[in-house]
C-alpha cells in the first residue's frame, strides 16, 4: 500500500498551473471518448479493508464510560466507509467529523483547493502541505475523488431508492444461555417477587438505504432481554417494545437538508445540541478536541432517550443556514402524587429514566409517562473563504409534568419546574495555521455554560490543543454534551491542554493534561472538589505488518470517604492509575495476531486495590470467511479496579465489556457469506469466574461461576 500510493503520488508533487490546463483538457476530452463506451470510473485510490475494530479503539483509548453512545459513531464511520465524502464538494465540517484530520490539515486542504482547482485524483492529497502518510493512510478509507457533473444521478427518489446498492436489512438475536433470576420462578419465602415479564431473547431489527449528499431512510425495531413481545394499544406497544424511523433528504433547491421522523442535531461545540457523536478526552489529543457542525443527522440507533422526533430542515441564504426543528415524544419517568396549594392533586417526577428497559411491572409503568416538546432554531454564517464560522442557536423544552428533585444537597441547583429556554451562540475561526472555535449559552435559570479553544500546528511535527470550559452549577441544558469531565454540563470548570508530536516518521507521541474542578457538591461528593488527569501514549508503527504503542494514564477525583471514624462522610481524592501495552502483528495476510496488558491500581483513603488483564487476540481473515478470537485473564481486587476491553462483535455493534474479580474471558466470532448479498455474524463469549458462586446482582444474578452469550446476525443487502 505504501510503495503504490507514494508511486501514485509522485506524478503530482511538482505543480506547475500551465500543465495542469493541459492535463484537464486532456483528461476532459478523453472521458468524453470513453463514457460513450463503458461507465465512469472515478480516479481512485483501491480501497482494501479497513480495520474499524482498531481506528476507533485507538480513539476511544479508556474505555470506561457505559453513558458514551459508542455504537452511534460506529455506525457513522461506517455509512462514510460505504458511501465515501467527495473531496471536491465537500466542507469543512464534514471532514471535521471523521476525526482523522485536524483544523489546520482541513484549511490547508481548501487553500489547496483555492489555488489550485479541484481535485485530479486521491494521489494529490501527497502534494498538500501538512498532510503526512499515516494521517492520509487512514483518510483514504473514508473519502474519493469524482466528477459529480458526469456521475450525479437524476432519476427520481423512489428509483434511486430501489436501485440503489447501499441497502440493507438487519436481523439481530441474542441471549445469555444460564437462567438468570429474573426468569425463574417466584420464591414465596423471599421479600423480592418481582419478576421479568418476557423472555431472556433480545432482538433487533434495522433497515436503512442511504446515499451520500442524496437521501437517507431506514427504521430500527428492538425487544431487550426481558421485555415482552406483545399487541397492547393500553400500554402502547404494538409488537416491539421501541421503534424508530427516519427520512432525510439533502440538497433539494436552497433547503440544504429536510428531515422527518427520528434525528439528531450537532451545532457548534455541543453545549446545546450535541447528537451524540462525540469523542471526548482519549488517545487522539487534537482533533477530538472541537465538535464538528454537522447539523441535522438521521437517527437510528437503539438509545430511546437521545435523539428527536419531529422534523427539522435547514435553509439556505446566501452565506447563511436557517434550521428550524421542532420535537414531540415520550420519555419514561416514574410520576409522584403531590398536594399543591390549592389542595388539588398533581403529579411530578425527579428526572427522565434513560435506561430504555420495560421489563418488570414497574419499569412498564413508567413507560412513556411523560410528553417532552421541544421547539428551536440555529442560523449560522459562514465566509467564502471558509476561514469563519458563527452561529446562534435558541430552544424551548416543556414537560407535560413538572420535575422535582428529591430536595438533597447536592440537587440544589438542579432544574425544576415544566419549562426551560435557552440561547446561545457558537463560533470558529481559522487563521494560519490556528483554529479558534467555542460557544456560549444561557438558561432559563439565568446559568452560564461556555467552552472556548484553539488547536495549532506550531511545525509540521508538533500540534497543541488548549480549551477552557465553565458550566456553572445552575446551568441546564438537556440535551448538550460539550467538552468537560463530567456527562452533563454543569458544575464545572477545567483547562485542558493536549499535545501530538511526530519526531520521525514511524513514531508518535501524543499526550494531554486536564485540571477541572467543581465548585458545587456532586452526587457521592458532599463538598466541592477539584482533580486533574493526564495521559502519555507512544505509538511506533515499523512496517504494514506490525505496530506497538504503549499507554500511561492517571486520575485524581474527590470521592466521599465511607466508613471513616467520623460522624458524617468527607471527601477524599481518589487516585486511580492505568498502564497499557499493546502490539500487533500480521504476519500474512490471512493471520493477524494482537497482544493486550493493562493493569490499574485505586487508592482512597485506604490501602491501594490493583488490577490486571491480559488478553490474546488470534484472528484469520480467507477470502468469505472471518474468523476473530480471543483468551484472556483477569484478576482484580474490586469494582475500583476493574479492566475495560474492546472485544470485536458483530457489524454495527461495539462491545467494551468490564471485568473484575478472578477469571477468564473467552470469544470467538465468525462472519462468513453464504449468499451474494447475505452477509452472517456469529459471536459466543464465555466468561468464568473463579471463587465466585454467583455472576451479576439482583435479578440479573446468575447461579454458579460462568456467564455465556451467544450473538447471531444477518445482513441482508438488496
Amino acid at each position: 500500500m505504501k510503495q503504490g500510493m507514494a508511486k501514485g503520488f509522485r506524478y503530482r508533487v511538482h505543480r506547475l498551473r500551465p500543465w495542469r490546463v493541459a492535463m484537464k483538457q486532456g483528461i476532459a476530452i478523453f472521458l468524453l471518448i470513453l463514457c460513450t463506451c463503458m461507465p465512469l470510473q472515478a480516479q481512485d485510490y483501491p480501497r482494501q479493508t479497513f480495520d474499524f475494530d482498531l481506528f476507533v479503539q485507538e480513539l476511544f483509548a479508556q474505555q470506561e464510560d457505559e453513558n458514551v453512545p459508542y455504537e452511534d459513531f460506529y455506525e457513522t464511520l461506517f455509512q462514510y466507509f460505504q458511501r465515501p465524502i467527495d473531496l471536491n464538494r465537500t466542507t469543512p465540517e464534514e471532514l471535521a467529523s471523521l476525526y482523522i484530520l485536524s483544523r489546520s490539515q482541513i484549511a490547508s486542504f481548501f487553500r489547496h483547493i483555492n489555488e489550485n482547482g479541484p481535485l485530479l485524483s486521491i494521489y494529490e492529497l501527497q502534494a498538500i502541505p501538512d498532510f503526512d502518510l499515516i494521517t492520509i493512510y487512514k483518510l483514504v478509507y473514508f473519502v474519493r475523488v469524482d466528477d459529480a457533473g458526469l456521475n450525479a444521478d437524476q432519476r427520481p427518489l423512489l428509483q434511486r431508492i430501489v436501485g440503489e446498492d447501499n441497502n440493507a436489512l438487519i436481523v439481530r438475536y441474542e441471549r445469555t444461555l444460564q437462567e438468570r433470576r429474573g426468569y425463574t420462578s417466584v420464591d414465596t419465602t423471599s421479600r423480592s417477587r418481582t419478576r421479568y415479564l418476557g423472555s431472556p431473547d433480545k432482538v433487533l431489527m434495522r433497515y436503512r438505504v442511504s446515499h451520500t449528499r442524496d437521501y437517507s431512510l431506514g427504521f430500527t425495531a428492538e425487544k431487550d432481554a426481558g421485555e415482552q413481545l406483545t399487541w397492547d394499544p393500553d400500554t402502547r406497544r404494538y409488537g416491539f417494545d421501541f421503534y424508530s424511523a427516519h427520512l432525510q433528504l439533502y440538497n433539494k433547491g436552497k433547503f440544504k437538508s429536510i428531515a422527518l421522523g427520528d434525528y439528531q442535531l450537532q451545532f457548534g461545540q455541543g453545549l446545546l445540541l450535541s447528537s451524540g457523536y462525540t469523542v471526548g478526552k482519549g488517545s487522539e489529543t487534537i482533533t477530538t478536541v472541537s465538535r464538528p457542525n454537522v447539523g441535522i443527522r438521521p437517527y437510528s440507533s437503539v438509545l430511546e432517550h437521545a435523539f428527536y422526533r419531529g422534523a427539522a430542515a435547514t435553509y439556505t441564504l446566501g452565506k447563511v443556514d436557517v434550521t428550524g426543528f421542532v420535537s414531540s415524544k415520550r420519555v419514561d419517568a416514574n410520576l409522584q402524587a403531590q398536594l399543591d396549594t390549592l389542595d388539588n392533586f398533581g403529579e411530578f417526577f425527579t428526572g427522565i429514566q434513560t435506561s430504555g428497559f420495560h421489563r418488570t411491572p414497574t419499569e412498564l409503568a413508567n413507560r412513556g409517562r411523560v410528553r417532552e416538546q421541544i421547539i428551536g432554531g440555529n442560523a449560522t454564517y459562514q465566509s467564502r473563504n471558509r476561514t469563519l464560522l458563527a452561529g446562534i442557536t435558541a430552544m424551548a423544552t416543556t414537560y407535560s409534568s413538572p420535575i422535582q428533585k428529591a430536595g438533597l444537597p447536592y440537587q440544589r441547583f438542579e432544574f425544576g419546574g415544566t419549562s426551560n429556554y435557552n440561547i446561545g451562540t457558537n463560533y470558529a475561526y481559522t487563521w494560519q495555521n490556528v483554529y479558534l472555535f467555542g460557544e456560549t449559552a444561557i438558561s432559563k435559570s439565568g446559568g452560564l455554560g461556555t467552552v472556548n479553544g484553539l488547536t495549532a500546528n506550531l511545525s509540521n511535527k508538533v500540534e497543541l490543543a488548549m480549551l477552557y470550559r465553565y458550566y456553572a452549577r445552575d446551568f441546564h441544558t438537556f440535551y448538550g454534551n460539550a467538552f468537560g469531565e463530567s456527562t452533563r454540563n454543569i458544575n464545572e470548570q477545567g483547562f485542558y491542554t493536549g499535545i501530538k508530536i511526530k519526531p520521525f516518521p514511524k513514531w508518535e507521541l501524543t499526550a494531554f493534561y486536564d485540571r477541572f474542578r467543581f465548585p458545587w457538591l456532586r452526587y457521592r461528593v458532599d463538598a466541592p472538589s477539584h482533580g486533574d488527569e493526564y495521559m502519555l501514549r507512544l505509538y511506533f508503527r515499523p512496517n504494514r505488518q506490525s505496530s506497538l504503542y504503549a499507554q500511561f494514564r492517571a486520575e485524581s477525583k474527590g470521592r466521599n470517604v465511607a466508613d471513616n471514624s467520623t460522624s458524617i462522610d468527607y471527601v477524599g481524592q481518589a487516585n486511580r492509575k492505568n498502564y497499557l501495552l499493546y502490539y500487533e502483528f500480521t504476519p500474512t495476510p490471512v493471520v493477524n495476531l494482537r497482544s493486550r496488558v493493562q493493569f490499574s491500581s485505586f487508592e482512597l483513603e485506604s490501602p491501594q486495590t490493583t488490577g490486571y488483564l491480559i488478553a490474546q487476540d488470534i484472528n484469520f481473515n480467507f477470502n468469505k470467511i472471518r474468523l476473530s478470537s480471543r483468551y484472556a485473564i483477569f484478576d482484580t481486587d474490586n469494582y475500583d479496579t476493574r479492566q475495560y476491553a474492546f472485544e470485536r462483535d458483530v457489524l454495527y455493534a461495539f462491545s467494551i465489556p468490564a471485568f473484575s474479580g478472578r477469571g477468564t474471558r473467552l470469544y470467538a466470532l465468525l462472519q462468513f457469506r453464504p449468499m451474494r448479498r447475505m452477509d452472517v455474524w456469529v459471536k459466543y463469549g464465555l466468561t468464568h469466574y473463579r471463587n465466585q458462586r454467583t455472576v451479576g446482582s439482583g435479578l440479573e444474578t446468575i447461579e454458579g461461576p460462568r456467564r455465556s452469550d451467544i450473538r447471531v446476525q444477518t445482513r441482508y443487502r438488496f
